[in-house]
């Protein structure tokens, strides 16, 4: 492993330095990569920032999002800057498996691979590693990299203060879930003393949507949403017809979930869409119920307790069939 003093030796002088973060990017993953980039910018490194596929249209506001690399539109540029560069740091994940085609290269590349995350259970690829089970986003642990690790406070911008109160916010459910601890709520402060605008970031990612994602919302919740009261559970499943019907893009499904689990004495909410080669699985949970459990054992996913992702390769209607199945093994933790 490289040691922080042998890291902070390194980034003393200018290095090529790629950045990447997981499969489709959510606000967390956007928000620490730029917010990492643009510290390193000002630090003299030639930095690229290099996601595995595209990302919501709401986060492209994002400082210096105009710089970033998508790896399905640029895959021989992005192997070369993987190949080239002296320090990869790997953002809001932990398994190579979670940025696709990207891994392997990343695996082979000779350059250093520095991991800031927050999730369970890390495979061994990484030089360097910056991880915290109990950091609410990988945000977090970037603004605690720069700050505490690099000793370099004075070099928050309001750039970098924007990104990284982003990627907590969006990781934090706007700082409500029980991981906004009071130390998160001191950063957010500082980075809003740094020039974060907390009203305009959140306008921008919360009050952001197309019309055709609203009339697809409206369509989950009026005629897609299941509700099983004597499990405290609650389904939305989408066919992959519907998504083309209301022409929906990334990001336009994120958080429906949510509206799931807002149903009151709902313990356990699945999302479940209907993609073309899999069926995607979202599960979102209050309490102590592990929702990750049941993505790690049944769906091949994982995450952390009340916020967790899988897959099935059964079809949409057997998932979901197959989903109700397991709840009579929790149903005691169900209806706590």
């Amino acid at each position: 492993m490289l040691s922080l003093s042998q890291l902070k030796t390194l980034l003393a002088t200018p290095q090529k330095i790629v950045i990447t973060t997981h499969h489709k990017p959510d606000g967390d993953a956007m928000g620490s990569s730029l917010g990492l980039y643009a510290y390193l910018i000002q630090k003299g490194h030639h930095v690229k920032v290099i996601t595995p596929t595209d990302y919501p249209y709401f986060l492209h506001w994002l400082p210096n999002n105009s710089d970033v690399i998508i790896y399905t539109d640029e895959q021989e540029k992005s192997a070369a800057l993987v190949a080239e560069a002296a320090i990869i740091f790997c953002l809001d994940f932990n398994t190579l498996t979670r940025i696709n085609e990207l891994g392997e290269l990343i695996r082979q590349a000779p350059g250093y691979k520095a991991m800031i995350d927050h999730h369970l259970d890390p495979e061994d690829f990484d030089d360097y590693r910056h991880w915290n089970i109990n950091a609410c986003a990988a945000a977090q642990l970037v603004y605690d990299f720069i700050v505490n690790e690099m000793e370099d406070g004075a070099f928050l911008t309001k750039d970098i203060a924007t990104c990284l109160y982003t990627g907590i916010m969006t990781d934090s459910g706007s700082f409500r879930f029980p991981s906004a601890t009071s130390t998160v709520y001191r950063i957010g402060a500082d980075l809003i003393d740094a020039g974060a605008e907390h009203w305009r970031i959140h306008q921008l990612v919360y009050d952001n949507a197309t019309e055709n994602r609203l009339r697809f919302l409206g369509n989950c919740l009026s005629n897609k949403l299941e509700v099983i009261k004597e499990h405290n559970t609650a389904i939305i499943t989408v066919t992959a017809e519907e998504l083309a019907h209301y022409n929906i893009v990334t990001g336009d499904t994120e958080g429906i979930v949510n509206y799931a689990l807002s149903v009151n004495g709902i313990r356990l909410a699945a999302f479940i869409i209907e993609r073309k080669d899999k069926v995607k699985i979202s599960l979102r949970s209050t309490g102590d119920f592990p929702a990750n459990e049941i993505c790690r054992k049944y769906f091949n996913g994982g995450g952390h307790r009340n916020a967790a992702g899988g897959v099935s390769e059964l079809g949409l209607t057997e998932t979901v069939a197959y989903f109700k199945s397991i709840l009579p093994e929790y149903k005691t933790q169900l209806l706590l």
